[in-house]
C-alpha cells in the first residue's frame, strides 16, 4: 500500500490556482488601506484637496506594495513554467510563501501609517525578504527532487536564482537607507522594484 505522504500534493495545478487566488485577493486589499476623507469635516474646495494631497505617503507605499506584488507573482509564475511536478512538500513551501504573501496588506498598511520610522521599513522588508527566501527554497527543492522540467532546468537555473539573490541584496540596502531617512529608504526600494518590473536598465545596455 502507497503512503499517504507519497501521494499527497502531486498536482501542480492546485498550487498555481491557490497561488494566484492569494496574490488576486492580497493586491485587492492593498488599495482598502487608502481611506477616502470624511465628507462631514471637509467644507471647502481648498480642504478636499489638502486633505487628499495628505494621503501622498499611503499612495506611495501603494504603489510600492502593488509592485512588490506584482514582482513576486511573476516570479512565481516563472518558476512554474518549469516545474512540472509536485510532491507534498512542495506544496508546503509554497503555502509557506504564500502566508508572507498575506502577510504584505498588514506590512504596508503599518508602513504606510508610518513612513518617518525605521522599524515599519524594517518590517516591511523582512517581509520582502521572506517572499524572496521561500520562492528561492521553491525553485531550489524542485531542482533537487528532479520536479522540473529536464530540457530546461539548465538554461533557467542561474537567471531564476540570480534574479532573487541580487533583488534581496538592492532591498537590503534600500532597507538600510531608512537610518538616512526612511522615505529615502522607500524611495530606493520602488526604483530598484520598478527597474524589476519594467526592465528599464535594459533599455541602455541593448543595441
Amino acid at each position: 500500500m502507497a503512503n499517504y505522504n507519497t501521494i499527497a500534493g502531486k498536482d501542480t495545478g492546485r498550487i498555481i490556482a491557490i497561488s494566484d487566488g492569494v496574490f488576486a485577493v492580497a493586491l485587492t486589499l492593498l488599495v482598502l488601506e487608502i481611506r477616502v476623507p470624511v465628507l462631514n469635516t471637509i467644507q471647502t474646495e481648498g480642504e478636499l484637496m489638502h486633505t487628499f494631497w495628505a494621503l501622498k505617503e499611503k499612495f506611495l507605499v501603494y504603489f510600492l506594495a502593488f509592485m512588490t506584488t506584482g514582482i513576486f507573482w511573476l516570479g512565481h509564475s516563472s518558476q512554474y513554467k518549469h516545474i512540472e511536478k509536485s510532491d507534498r512538500n512542495l506544496n508546503w513551501i509554497n503555502l509557506l510563501f504564500l502566508l508572507f504573501v498575506t502577510m504584505l496588506p498588514f506590512t504596508t498598511a503599518f508602513l504606510g501609517d508610518y513612513t518617518r520610522f525605521k522599524f515599519p521599513v524594517f518590517v516591511y522588508w523582512f517581509n520582502i525578504f521572506m517572499l524572496g527566501a521561500m520562492l528561492y527554497v521553491n525553485w531550489i527543492y524542485a531542482k533537487k527532487k528532479g520536479l522540473t522540467v529536464k530540457e530546461t532546468e539548465s538554461s533557467v537555473d542561474k537567471p531564476l536564482k540570480n534574479r532573487i539573490i541580487i533583488a534581496q541584496s538592492l532591498y537590503f540596502i534600500g532597507a538600510l537607507m531608512c537610518f538616512i531617512s526612511p522615505l529615502i529608504s522607500i524611495a530606493f526600494i520602488i526604483l530598484v522594484q520598478a527597474n524589476y518590473a519594467f526592465a528599464y536598465l535594459n533599455w541602455f545596455t541593448k543595441k
